[in-house]
């Protein structure tokens, strides 16, 4: 078995209202920065997997992501893994 580590960021689909982002977004513009814009508040996960090789860990954090770490309803999630 071989460890592997797991870089998820999970974010609310483009569709659904952020509303942290909003405030944030609202924010910029009293700090003074209104060229930012359009901010998106999501989550970023690590793990560490061990797996016999990089295509079972990629099942395993797929399967992780879809099972509990992402609510696919309302979020959508891109990973990377790599060995450690």
């Amino acid at each position: 078995m071989t460890k592997f580590q797991a870089e998820i960021d999970v974010m609310p689909k483009k569709e659904i209202l952020d509303p942290q982002g909003k405030a944030v977004t609202g924010s910029m513009k009293n700090l003074g920065l209104p060229e930012i814009q359009n901010i998106r508040i999501g989550k970023h996960i690590s793990l560490e997997v061990e797996a016999a090789d990089e295509a079972a860990a990629t099942q395993k954090v797929d399967q992780a992501c879809k099972s509990l770490l992402a609510n696919l309803i309302m979020e959508s999630y891109t990973f990377t893994v790599t060995a450690v």
